[in-house]
């Protein structure tokens, strides 16, 4: 699986629509409104490298509203918190 981190630079004004609007493109997990330079970040989790040009480079790129993206490709990963908080529910037994 290949995971990549997308900051994506838009419209100030489009923010929420551009995001909602990135969350429904096939490989895209994940969109995060953020403080800072970028108005968003999304998490791209793909099997191939040829999906990741087609999520960002064909689909993300072209919403209406984003005005720049730059791509992160994660090596690896190195914690399991997110799993391990996915796993556990609240379940008592």
């Amino acid at each position: 699986m290949i995971t990549a981190f997308v900051l994506i630079q838009t419209d100030s004004a489009r923010i929420p629509e551009c995001a909602e609007e990135i969350s429904e493109i096939e490989g895209i997990s994940e969109v995060y409104s953020v403080t800072g330079e970028w108005d968003l970040i999304a998490i791209a989790r793909v099997r191939r490298h040829e999906d990741l040009a087609d999520a960002i480079a064909n689909r993300l790129s072209k919403v209406n509203g984003v005005i720049g993206t730059t791509t992160q490709i994660a090596f690896r990963a190195y914690s399991k918190h997110d799993l391990d908080a996915a796993f556990s529910l609240g379940f008592d037994s």
